[in-house]
């Protein structure tokens, strides 16, 4: 399935860092930006965390919420998060199914890819940027597409 930017998100239910179970549908009417990123602790992604971390009231201030998501279990996403002080919840998508609904993840290896999503208050697909090397790359282009 491949998804197209200007189409509705796919609505996705996951365990939240947060205690809770975040639902997308529940995000209606608020600015989201999801980010798939392969495994807590290796370095690209602690880096990607922390820019995020880093540039989080800048997202505020647009009133953009973050959360990241990748196939590690609920108690390692918070081993990481309490780590790296993240201000923002991490979901726990342990057999990659919500990964495989916004095309971030990669078959073969079985392994989520890094990608980013802005979803719109009316929980429309906006922007979409993957880059699998370059983390700092998805803080910027994600800022420029909340502030264009």
């Amino acid at each position: 399935m491949s998804l197209l930017i200007n189409n509705p998100a796919p609505n996705f239910s996951l365990p939240s860092t947060g205690g809770k179970t975040f639902n997308l549908e529940d995000r209606r009417g608020k600015t989201t930006i999801l980010y798939f990123f392969p495994k807590d602790f290796t370095p690209g992604c602690t880096a990607e965390a922390c820019s995020f971390r880093d540039e989080i009231e800048a997202f505020r201030n647009l009133n953009v919420d973050v959360f990241g998501i990748s196939k590690d279990s609920l108690e390692t996403h918070l081993s990481f998060k309490d780590k790296y002080r993240l201000p923002f919840e991490l979901l726990s998508d342990v057999d990659g199914t919500v990964a495989k609904q916004y095309d971030a993840f990669i078959p073969i290896l079985g392994v989520v890819k890094r990608v980013s999503y802005l979803i719109d208050e009316e929980l429309i697909l906006r922007y979409r940027y993957s880059n699998l090397f370059n983390a700092a790359g998805h803080i910027q282009n994600l800022l420029g597409q909340v502030i264009s």
